[in-house]
């Protein structure tokens, strides 16, 4: 994979527009608050639904396939940087994990 623009979570600013690219079991087990929600299996026919933040910056649980998914991204012309070390550093970071249910969030 060609390099691509990542950040660490501990450099992120407050509230970034995050675009969370885990499958549904993971981002309902627990979340980024404000984060949106689709699936990296479910991205190429949902690129209408891509967020139109500049830069978007792209999570899953430790960088792996946010990684591919920025690649892919950012060659269609749409800027994004992928969070290097995802919801496991996001987590291990102090920052919120939230559900939408009331259960007590984890990452998995």
């Amino acid at each position: 994979m060609s390099e691509v623009p990542s950040l660490p979570v501990s450099q992120l600013p407050a509230d970034v527009p995050m675009l969370d690219v885990r499958e549904t079991d993971e981002w309902t087990a627990g979340h980024a608050p404000g984060a949106r929600h689709l699936p990296m299996s479910e991205l190429a026919g949902r690129l209408s639904e891509i967020p139109a933040d500049d830069p978007l910056y792209v999570v899953c649980r430790s960088g792996g396939r946010s990684g591919r998914v920025v690649q892919y991204l950012t060659q269609q012309g749409i800027p994004a940087v992928n969070v290097d070390g995802g919801m496991q550093d996001w987590a291990a970071a102090g920052r919120p994990v939230v559900t939408d249910d009331g259960r007590a969030p984890q990452i998995i």
